[in-house]
């Protein structure tokens, strides 16, 4: 069968990228699309826009800070959306979405920063990431097939950081968030769609700050993932970041991530 591109992408302003992710619509004509920090109200979310070029959407919106959202070829049906996840700490925020598509139930999720390690944000990502994993147990419960993919803001592992010695002490690299993430997948019975394709000590960045020079210098962070449930891991073809995206008029300081996942 025809394989599924999934791509997930933190566009960091649905609104102000509406130009770049329509050069990712057009040109590589993904099948599914996980967006996060969309930024817009529900009332300024693009449906028209999108159906314009080919595809329908579901989303959490909350205004100018979060979002997320799912959008999918117009051929493809969008089944059974849902937009809370049980036990969030920031349950009002719009930060999480599911809907299931092809018989795969798909998530994209915006996890909290967590701005530093005593900061109380920081007890709440930690929450949200246990809310993540719990309800990764009850899709796997269910025999449910799931991707759950987004901003993660969390690097599994030091090769995911340009220098780990930078972020001693700081979010993103701790072990608790580290710990956290991996029961999302090892309750999902999940696997990182990236590891699984190139192998534990493989380098691959996701955002690079908008400072001068750090994305040409491979400043980075991997801190985007598809994690895939592992009945669908032998279906993994490619992992690949649409580099070109990054780059251009007004990127967004994430590239996309694309999944190539056969069925």
């Amino acid at each position: 069968m025809t394989p599924l591109r999934i791509v997930t992408w933190n566009v960091n302003s649905l609104r102000a990228r509406l130009p770049r992710v329509q050069e990712l619509l057009e040109q590589h004509q993904p099948d599914v699309v996980l967006m996060q920090e969309t930024k817009v109200s529900p009332e300024q979310f693009p449906h028209e826009e999108l159906a314009s070029l080919g595809y329908h959407a579901v989303d959490a919106s909350s205004g100018q800070w979060t979002g997320v959202a799912i959008a999918v070829r117009k051929e493809l049906a969008l089944e059974d959306p849902k937009t809370d996840l049980f036990g969030s700490p920031v349950a009002s925020e719009a930060r999480w979405v599911e809907a299931t598509v092809e018989g795969i139930r798909f998530a994209s999720v915006y996890v909290i920063n967590g701005r530093s390690l005593d900061h109380e944000m920081y007890f709440m990502k930690l929450e949200f990431l246990q809310a993540m994993a719990d309800r990764a147990a009850d899709l796997r419960a269910a025999g449910t097939p799931m991707v759950i993919a987004g901003d993660t803001n969390v690097c599994p592992r030091d090769v995911d950081v340009y220098d780990p010695d930078a972020f001693a002490g700081a979010t993103h690299v701790s072990v608790p968030e580290r710990l956290a993430l991996q029961r999302v997948l090892d309750q999902g019975d999940l696997v990182d769609a990236h590891v699984q394709r190139y192998g534990e000590h493989a380098q691959q960045f996701t955002w690079w700050d908008y400072r001068a020079g750090h994305f040409h210098k491979g400043y980075g962070l991997r801190i985007d993932q598809h994690m895939v449930s592992r009945s669908l891991a032998d279906g993994i073809a490619d992992v690949r970041i649409l580099r070109d995206l990054r780059k251009g008029t007004k990127p967004s300081d994430h590239a996309p991530l694309e999944l190539e996942l056969g069925r």
